[in-house]
């Protein structure tokens, strides 16, 4: 079993609803849910849209590998009403998005998955629930802690504990 931290991010429809959605799907497909952050409302990352994020971090134990587990990640996602759009450029709102943040402290990068997630250091909406969680976990590659990453980012969107 590996201990895997998964970022929720919802700024469509009953984010709150569509959290705990995911949340029971992931339970039952994915591993063993063993934690989950505060929710954190977060200014859009990228782009403009009129909503704002609720975020939550999940940790699970899974014996998924990681491809797989961000398998079951998308179609969780697309079963939850995620739709993907190709054609469009960089960051839209979205009902529901999944990220593997990281995978115990494995490093690697697939067709499928990145872990650690490779922007993860620079966002302050997944550095926050991280800090809540695990603030002296060490990124495997940056070796900081969460706490230091935080401390460091200069993300300057607004992020709030809900």
């Amino acid at each position: 079993m590996e201990k895997c931290y998964i970022l929720f991010g919802s700024n469509m429809g009953d984010k709150s609803e569509i959290f705990e959605q995911a949340c029971a799907l992931i339970n039952n497909r994915c591993g063993r849910i063993v934690a989950v952050s505060s929710a954190y409302e977060s200014e859009p990352w990228g782009f403009e849209a009129d909503e704002w994020f609720l975020n939550r971090l999940i940790v699970i134990e899974t014996e998924f590998a990681p491809d797989e587990l961000m398998r079951q990640l998308l179609d969780i996602e697309a079963e939850l009403g995620r739709v993907r759009h190709p054609e469009i450029e960089g960051y839209t709102s979205r009902v529901v998005d999944l990220d593997i943040l990281y995978y115990g402290n494995r490093v690697m990068q697939t067709p499928m998955v990145t872990v650690p997630h490779p922007r993860l250091h620079l966002r302050r909406f997944a550095l926050m629930p991280l800090c809540e969680l695990i603030p002296d976990f060490v990124h495997p590659v940056l070796q900081q802690t969460q706490r230091e990453l935080l401390e460091a980012c200069l993300d300057a969107m607004e992020v709030r504990k809900k």
